[in-house]
């Protein structure tokens, strides 16, 4: 299933990370791990945050796609099931 992961970092942390050099690294991480189609970042509410469109395969895959980000950055998360357009499409389909 496509899911959006949405991780708002925390500030004390996330400049800890910068300061040590080492944010980079743990986002590469992730990134890595997951091997989303899409990957975007910036500012939402003041927070450094990542948004992560990735195939989760199976609900047990949800602890390990989400620790690094609680463990690492002290982030905030939400993961939740989205859809693109031909997605749209087909489940739109099954309601004629």
């Amino acid at each position: 299933m496509r899911v959006m992961l949405k991780a708002s970092l925390d500030t004390e942390k996330g400049n800890e990370l910068i300061r040590s050099g080492k944010l980079s690294e743990v986002i590469k991480e992730a990134l890595d791990q997951l091997k989303p189609e899409a990957a975007y970042f910036g500012a939402v509410r003041g927070r450094r945050t990542i948004f992560l469109v990735f195939d989760m395969k199976d609900s047990s895959d949800l602890p390990p796609a989400g620790e690094p980000f609680f463990t690492e950055l002290n982030a905030e998360l939400e993961v939740f099931p989205i859809m693109n357009g031909e997605d749209l499409q087909k489940g739109l389909s099954q309601l004629r």
